[in-house]
C-alpha cells in the first residue's frame, strides 16, 4: 500500500501542477512511513513543503491554499495527531462551498495512517473515522489493499471538496496487489462486494477487511464481505442488496462501539431493510476505551472475536 500511495501521488502532481504536498517530514526524509519519498528529489521544495510540527497551520495553510486553486495533500503523521486540526477542518475546510455561496470550493486531501496492530505508541493507534464522518461536508474514505489506495486517492486529490484519507497502517506493507504504474481512479462512494454469499453479510473496511477474511475461511457458511471503502458519502445501496439476499448481518470496525460508525450502518438497515432480517445486527468492535498500549492490543482488536460474532448471527 505505501507503494501503491507514492505512486497516485506521483500520477497526479505529474498531471496537475497545482498539487502540493506538506506535512511533517515529507520532503527530505520521505514522510514517517516513505509514503511521499522521492516526491521531494522530483518536484522541488515548492510543491513537497516540510512544515513545522503544528498540525492546525499546516491544515489552515493548506485550506487557504484549496481556496485560492491550489489542491494540497497534508499529511498528518498518525490520526491521532489529527485533533488540533479538527476545528480548521470542522469550520473552515467543510463549510467553505456552503459559506461562499459556491464562490469557493476546498479540494484538500488529508492523509493519515490510522489502526492499531503495530505495538504503537499512545495516539498512533487511534481509530476516530466516525468524528469526520458525522461532519457535513467533509468526505471519509479509507482502502483496504494496495489497488483500492491508489485508486481512491487519486480520486480524493481530483475531488472538489475536503476529502478525509484514513490509511490502515497495519497493512501498509502487509498486502501485495497488481497495481498499474498509469494513473487511474476508482469513484468515491461504491462499495465493493470482495466475496459473494448467500447466508450473512459482514461489512467492513481498511484493516478488518483482511480480518475479516481469514475469519470466514474458519466458518461453514457462504459469507458475503462488503468492502464499503467510502464511509461518507456511504453506497448504502450495496448493502441493502447484499441484506436483503442473505437476512443476517455483521459489522466490524476496530473503532469504539459507541457511535462508532458500524451503529450509523446498523441503523440504516434498521430503517430500510428491518423486514429482511432472520437475526439482530451484529457489531464486532473494539472498545469504549483509550487503544491500549502493546500488551493489551491484542486483546482490544476485534480480530479473534469476528468469528465468534458471524456464528452467532448464523445460529439465530
Amino acid at each position: 500500500m505505501v507503494s501503491a500511495l507514492n505512486q497516485a501521488l506521483f500520477c497526479e502532481m505529474e498531471l496537475d501542477e497545482n498539487i502540493v504536498v506538506l506535512g511533517e517530514d515529507v520532503g527530505i526524509d520521505g514522510g514517517v512511513f516513505r509514503v511521499t519519498e522521492g516526491l521531494w528529489q522530483r518536484f522541488g521544495s515548492e510543491r513537497i513543503i516540510d512544515t513545522p510540527l503544528g498540525e492546525s497551520g499546516i491544515v489552515g495553510v493548506a485550506i487557504g491554499m484549496a481556496a485560492y486553486g491550489l489542491r494540497p495533500v497534508v499529511e498528518i503523521q498518525f490520526s491521532g495527531f489529527s485533533y488540533p486540526a479538527f476545528d480548521q477542518l470542522i469550520s473552515h475546510a467543510s463549510r467553505l462551498r456552503n459559506r461562499s455561496r459556491g464562490r469557493f470550493s476546498c479540494p484538500l486531501v488529508v492523509r493519515t495512517p490510522y489502526g492499531g496492530g503495530v505495538r504503537a505508541l499512545e495516539h498512533h493507534s487511534e481509530s476516530m473515522e466516525a468524528l469526520y464522518a458525522h461532519v457535513p461536508g467533509l468526505k471519509v474514505v479509507i482502502p483496504s489493499g494496495p489497488y483500492d489506495a491508489k485508486g481512491l486517492l487519486s480520486s480524493a486529490i481530483r475531488d472538489p471538496d475536503p476529502v478525509i484519507f484514513y490509511e490502515p497502517k497495519r497493512v501498509y506493507r502487509a498486502i501485495k496487489e497488481e497495481v498499474p504504474e498509469k494513473a487511474y481512479t476508482i469513484p468515491i462512494g461504491e462499495a465493493k462486494v470482495i466475496q459473494n454469499g448467500n447466508d450473512v453479510t459482514i461489512i467492513s473496511w481498511g484493516a478488518m477487511i483482511r480480518e475479516c477474511k481469514e475469519a470466514i475461511d474458519k466458518i461453514d457458511a457462504s459469507a458475503e464481505l462488503i468492502d464499503i471503502r467510502t464511509l461518507k458519502p456511504l453506497d448504502f445501496k450495496t448493502i441493502l442488496n447484499s441484506v436483503k439476499k442473505t437476512g443476517r448481518v455483521v459489522i466490524v470496525h476496530e473503532a469504539p462501539r459507541t457511535g462508532g460508525f458500524g451503529a450509523e450502518i446498523a441503523s440504516l438497515i434498521a430503517e430500510h431493510g428491518l423486514l429482511h432480517l432472520e437475526a439482530p445486527i451484529m457489531r464486532v468492535t473494539g472498545f469504549d476505551t483509550i487503544f491500549p498500549l502493546a500488551k493489551l492490543e491484542k486483546s482490544y482488536l476485534p480480530d479473534e472475536r469476528i468469528t465468534a460474532g458471524i456464528k452467532k448471527v448464523l445460529e439465530f
